[in-house]
């Protein structure tokens, strides 16, 4: 039994003689633990949080985690955040003092996104509303509302202020937000709306703008922005992808069940010639369908988990996909194989190609973000500065910078010119 020390008497000195020895052990002084090895220890947690960070610019106005960065198209210094303090921000690479506050939400900002000429930027929210603000006069020009829970993206028409968006509550809304007016509701979904997109419809593009040069004069020039992008096309975490008419709200295909993914989708983007759309999914595949006629042409195989995100390149028929496996995997997809594959130290998070060059940029739950020759598979860079996993990315208009959004609070802006 233990005495307790207040009932242990004092007497004095206490010596031990032999007998009094239970066991005899050797120690080497080389076991003996050091004082410096106890420092270095009790600081190993900090040093993982204290590597040399790359940035050249940190923004750090938010006060919540970030969810979303976007540069403009048409601007090369101008960005917009999006955090969960229920903020948006506009501020400019390099210019510290300033900075315009997207006020106004009520829950996190989830998604921003700018037009395609650069005029207009949208901010979406767990509120379920999205506000649109005029750049040039820094105001508020509309809030576009409807849904009945949270806004998950927020998309621009291709050559348009119209503004296409999908809910926490299974729909997808469309607005002209010129008009601050209602446009369409797509229902069909029978869970969030994880992700969507307008085709681009890029192949006819002359066509088009005589069309739209002759609508235009004579003012018809919303429905010919509609008409322009043709289709609508939408993933859900009820593992379906719908295909639709933006003008009638008219569900053209649904792609769902066998040979497609049987979990929630989380990521999809479309093809220049608006022929196909590949879609990730949670259950780790990705899956190609022909557009048109709503049928699974091919499926890409290889990853272990959840895939994130997936890119094009602009240059060559392959694809770029990331996942919670750790893994960046570069596709062929005239052939549907694997070029390479490219191995994390944690899940990746969000990609982006960088221009029409061969390399593609990663965000990783490590915090870093890596940027990777498509050609070799090779990691060609490391930029480090986050503490916490990356969210998002986006590259400057000129290819100059790469912007990236983390949990731990700030945006970051790395310099990337020897990738141009």
């Amino acid at each position: 039994m233990i005495t307790p020390a207040n009932d242990v008497e004092d007497h004095g000195e206490v010596f031990l003689d032999e007998d009094d020895i239970v066991e005899e052990i050797n120690v080497d002084e080389e076991d003996l633990p050091d004082a410096a090895d106890d420092d270095a220890d009790s600081g190993s947690d900090a040093e993982a949080f204290d590597e040399a960070d790359d940035s050249m610019h940190i923004f750090t106005g938010h006060t919540g985690e970030l969810y979303t960065v976007a540069c403009s198209p048409t601007e090369a210094q101008l960005v917009a955040t999006g955090a969960g303090d229920d903020k948006g921000f506009l501020w400019k690479i390099g210019q510290g003092d300033w900075a315009l506050e997207l006020q106004g939400h009520k829950d996190s900002v989830s998604c921003v996104a700018f037009s395609y000429d650069g005029q207009l930027v949208a901010s979406g929210s767990f509120d379920g509303v999205i506000q649109v603000w005029d750049i040039s006069l820094g105001t508020l020009k509309c809030t576009l509302d409807g849904p009945g829970a949270g806004i998950e993206w927020v998309r621009w028409h291709p050559r348009g202020h119209i503004v296409l968006a999908g809910s926490e509550d299974s729909t997808v809304w469309m607005w002209n937000a010129d008009r601050s007016a209602y446009l369409n509701t797509f229902s069909g979904h029978a869970s969030t709306v994880t992700c969507g997109d307008f085709t681009p419809d890029g192949m006819f593009l002359f066509f088009l703008v005589v069309i739209y040069l002759f609508l235009f004069l004579f003012g018809y020039l919303n429905c010919f922005i509609i008409y322009s992008g043709k289709t609508i096309c939408t993933g859900s975490d009820d593992a379906s992808l719908r295909v639709w008419n933006p003008r009638t709200g008219e569900n053209i295909h649904v792609v769902k069940g066998h040979f497609y993914h049987t979990e929630g989708l989380t990521c999809l983007v479309i093809t220049a010639d608006s022929s196909l759309v590949l879609t990730g999914s949670k259950d780790g595949s990705v899956h190609i369908v022909n557009i048109a006629t709503g049928k699974v042409v091919s499926s890409l195989a290889s990853h272990t988990d959840s895939i994130e995100c997936i890119g094009l390149s602009a240059s060559a028929p392959w694809a770029a996909t990331g996942s919670m496996d750790k893994k960046l995997i570069i596709w062929d997809l005239q052939h549907s194989l694997a070029r390479c594959t490219c191995e994390h130290e944690e899940g990746v998070t969000c990609l982006t190609w960088l221009g029409a060059t061969r390399y593609v940029a990663t965000g990783c739950v490590d915090g870093k973000v890596r940027i990777w020759d498509s050609l070799s598979g090779e990691c060609r860079k490391t930029l480090r500065g986050h503490t916490a996993p990356i969210q998002s990315l986006a590259m400057s208009p000129d290819g100059s910078h790469l912007l990236s959004a983390s949990l731990d609070g700030t945006a970051r802006v790395f310099e990337i010119d020897e990738f141009r």
